[in-house]
């Protein structure tokens, strides 16, 4: 089992260093986009124009020798904009399938909150169930299958918030945060000539990405640990300040995400680090406030990190002598 982690390992190093050909720091934000790839889960990039959440979803995609279609959300985008038409072949006589942008392994669909509700509705079953139904007729998606989606926090006007349910079938909410001065330096001599994205090459294949979606699961998490993510999970549906806690949908996802969070690292076995290292992109965009302020907006976020400090630790001994008897 620990080869198939150290694999996994290889992979995550690989991609990591490639996108890092581009894309300057946020080393912490591409491993979730890596772990989010690697458990089949979607990523909502939340933050304001410039900060590279588009440079870091092309550079992912040209990291693979994968599909890669971008939706730029607008007002007017239609369903079928996305899930693709029948139209008359008049050579054929008959009506063919156009697939729509969806059908591809990794889909960046920029500034998502600026498509109607409608719109943003027919994503739900995709990101999902991984199909796409059209005109009474349900069509699978080839694995992996990525959403990487993009909105600015800031701007409301012509924009519509996407609903709890949409917002919960994203694996990670992240913010990628302004450069430091010396990363902001590093931005501006590696781009002053030409974009570095354009000589990017692909170093893994679908194949990679499938073999590692289906090796993760096997990363060992004790009975501690699952008690561990349940106690984070039923704390934050007691706080005064929240009105809807984390489902039971959210504790798998962090389950899954701290399982990877562990592969990518060359572990088979789940500590509680992996757990807290995933918890606030993991839980805090599930949460529903009871009052959102714009003197606090990253409550949600601070409210898991209480949550963390307030609900104790395994101790390190047990998890030892928990995977020692197994």
């Amino acid at each position: 089992m620990q080869s198939n982690m150290a694999d996994i390992q290889e992979l995550a190093d690989r991609l990591r260093a490639n996108i890092g050909r581009v894309v300057v720091g946020k080393e912490d934000v591409v491993d979730k986009l890596l772990i989010a790839l690697i458990v089949s889960g979607h990523v909502l990039l939340e933050d304001v124009p410039g900060t590279g959440k588009t440079l870091l979803a092309k550079s992912l995609a040209k990291s693979l020798r994968c599909e890669f279609k971008r939706i730029q959300f607008t007002p007017d985008l239609l369903p079928s904009d996305l899930s693709g038409i029948q139209f008359f072949n008049q050579k054929l006589a008959e009506f063919e399938f156009r697939p729509g942008p969806l059908f591809a392994h990794i889909v960046l669909a920029d500034e998502i909150n600026r498509a109607t509700p409608r719109t943003q509705s027919s994503l739900l079953e995709c990101m999902e169930e991984r199909q796409v139904s059209a005109d009474g007729v349900t069509r699978k998606l080839e694995r992996p299958f990525l959403v990487i989606a993009t909105q600015n926090p800031i701007e409301q006007q012509g924009t519509f918030p996407l609903p709890e349910a949409q917002l919960d079938r994203f694996l990670f909410k992240i913010r990628m945060g302004y450069p430091s001065t010396e990363e902001g330096l590093h931005i501006l001599k590696r781009f002053r000539e030409d974009n570095p994205l354009d000589r990017l090459e692909p170093v893994a294949d679908r194949e990679d990405v499938v073999r590692a979606q289906d090796r993760y699961a096997r990363t060992e998490a004790g009975d501690d640990v699952l008690r561990y993510i349940l106690a984070i999970a039923e704390r934050t549906r007691t706080r005064d300040n929240v009105a809807i806690g984390v489902s039971p949908r959210g504790s798998q996802a962090l389950l899954k995400a701290a399982q990877a969070h562990a592969a990518i690292r060359g572990r088979d076995y789940v500590t509680p680090d992996d757990v807290k290292a995933m918890a606030v992109p993991v839980l805090a965009h599930r949460l529903q406030l009871r009052s959102v302020s714009r003197a606090r907006p990253y409550e949600a976020e601070e409210t898991i990190e209480e949550v963390l400090r307030e609900v104790p630790v395994p101790a390190e001994d047990t998890l030892l002598s928990h995977r020692s008897s197994s």
